[in-house]
């Protein structure tokens, strides 16, 4: 796994960034302009669309501007594929 990003800091969308990681388990930071009543669904999303794709070790920093859960399955998904260079869409 390398260093990948998918999305943009445009509202309604949410950057996502992945790295590997020394230790065991996602560590998730999040920057988001609606945490304190979203925070918890969208670090669910991220973590469920990971596990899906089978990465279970990252860093994901996510910087959010009120991204629906669909465009943040997109954006996780999008940058999992960048980092690991698996295809999940073939």
């Amino acid at each position: 796994m390398k260093k990948a990003f998918a999305g943009t800091l445009e509202s309604g969308d949410i950057m996502i960034q992945i790295e590997p990681s020394d230790k065991e388990g996602l560590q998730i930071n999040l920057d988001s302009t609606v945490a304190y009543q979203f925070g918890e669904q969208i670090k669910s999303v991220i973590a469920e669309t990971l596990k899906n794709l089978d990465i279970n070790n990252a860093v994901v920093n996510a910087t959010d501007k009120g991204a629906l859960d669909c465009t943040i399955r997109a954006r996780v998904t999008a940058a999992a594929v960048r980092a690991t260079g698996k295809d999940v869409w073939a």
